[in-house]
């Protein structure tokens, strides 16, 4: 299941660099034809305001894998190994609450709007809310994934403060 998971956060990447690169390539098309053409592209801000949507549900994805966002673990460092594990169950089961929460709106979101169409692409609006939905069911096997392996006691110490540390010290 690790190698699924870190083999899903690498095909997550390579799309999120697909999804950038169509993002800059739109806005710079946009801004070129705009000056110099005084013409532009319809679709240009709509789509890459749905393109970035996406890339930060998707890139909150692999920071979570690779547990890159930002925490204070001050005080978890300083707790004993079995304190450690007890904030570390609460921490998850807190993530996953929210999770749920999220991916239920989202849910509820994308079936509501999935028949209202865009103005520019007329794409359905549905697509843009999706993103939730893959974030909330990527997100909950993560953290489950994580949670499962420290419950089955194969997490270490430094797994139990679940922040990595900044590459600058």
């Amino acid at each position: 299941m690790d190698r699924l998971l870190d083999l899903y956060c690498r095909a997550l990447k390579a799309i999120i660099a697909v999804m950038l690169a169509v993002m800059v390539a739109l806005v710079f098309g946009n801004v070129v034809l705009r000056y110099i053409f005084n013409s532009g592209i319809t679709v240009s801000e709509e789509l890459s305001r749905w393109l970035l949507v996406w890339l930060t549900f998707l890139g909150a994805v692999v920071a979570l894998r690779e547990h890159a966002h930002l925490g204070v673990d001050t005080l978890v460092r300083r707790l004993s190994p079995a304190s450690k594990r007890i904030c570390f169950i609460l921490n998850y089961g807190l993530m996953l609450f929210a999770d749920a929460l999220l991916l239920k709106g989202s849910w509820a979101q994308t079936l509501i709007n999935w028949g209202d169409r865009a103005p520019a692409t007329g794409l359905s609006v549905g697509i843009f809310y999706l993103a939730g939905v893959v974030f909330g069911v990527s997100a909950a096997v993560v953290l489950l994934f994580d949670l499962i392996r420290v419950l089955g006691g194969d997490g270490s110490e430094a797994t139990l403060v679940a922040v990595k540390d900044s590459e600058e010290h």
